[in-house]
C-alpha cells in the first residue's frame, strides 16, 4: 500500500476526545438482552449503535455530532477537527463494511469501555468508547480512533 497510507501508523494515530455528554439511560439486563454479550450496558450500547448507523449511512459528521449533541461542555470546533481527521483517514480506507465488537470491559457499574473493529475496504480501524455514569445517565467519557489493532494483534502472537 502507498507510503502515505501508512503514515498514520508511523505517527500512531490515536485521537482522544475527552468530554462529557448526556447519554441514554442504563437499564438492568433482562431476558430480552440475553442475545447481547454478558454485561452489556443498554444505554451505552444504544449510543454506540446510533453512532455506527450514522457513520455507515450518513457521514462521520452525523455520527460524531449525534454522539456529542447533548454535551454542553464540548467545544464544537474540536468536534469539527475530529470529524476532519477521521474523514481524512476514511478517504484512504475505502468504504465502510460494518463493525465487530473486540472487547467490552466493565470497571464498575458506572464505568464501561467498548472497543470495536471497524471494517473498511482496505484496512480495519478501531473505535473505543468509554462511558461514565455519575448519576442516572450514561455520558461519553472518552472516544478513541486508531489503526493499531493490527499491530497489537501481531504483538500478542509473540512469545
Amino acid at each position: 500500500m502507498p507510503h502515505n497510507y501508512f503514515n498514520m501508523k508511523k505517527t500512531a494515530l490515536v485521537l482522544a476526545l475527552f468530554c462529557f455528554l448526556l447519554g441514554g439511560s442504563a437499564y438492568a439486563q433482562t431476558t430480552a438482552d440475553a442475545a447481547k454479550p454478558q454485561g452489556t450496558v443498554t444505554g451505552a450500547t444504544t449510543l454506540i449503535d446510533k453512532f455506527f448507523k450514522a457513520y455507515g449511512k450518513e457521514s462521520t459528521n452525523a455520527a460524531v455530532m449525534g454522539l456529542f449533541k447533548t454535551n454542553k461542555l464540548v467545544d464544537s470546533t474540536k468536534l469539527v477537527d475530529l470529524v476532519s481527521k477521521i474523514d481524512a483517514e476514511r478517504a484512504l480506507l475505502g468504504d465502510y463494511h460494518g463493525k465487530e465488537l473486540i472487547v467490552q470491559k466493565k470497571a464498575s457499574g458506572s464505568l464501561v469501555l467498548y472497543s470495536y473493529l471497524v471494517k473498511h475496504e482496505k484496512q480495519p480501524v478501531r473505535f473505543t468508547f468509554m462511558f461514565y455514569k455519575p448519576k442516572n445517565e450514561w455520558m461519553i467519557y472518552r472516544l478513541y480512533f486508531d489503526d493499531q489493532v493490527e499491530t497489537e494483534l501481531q504483538d500478542s502472537a509473540k512469545l
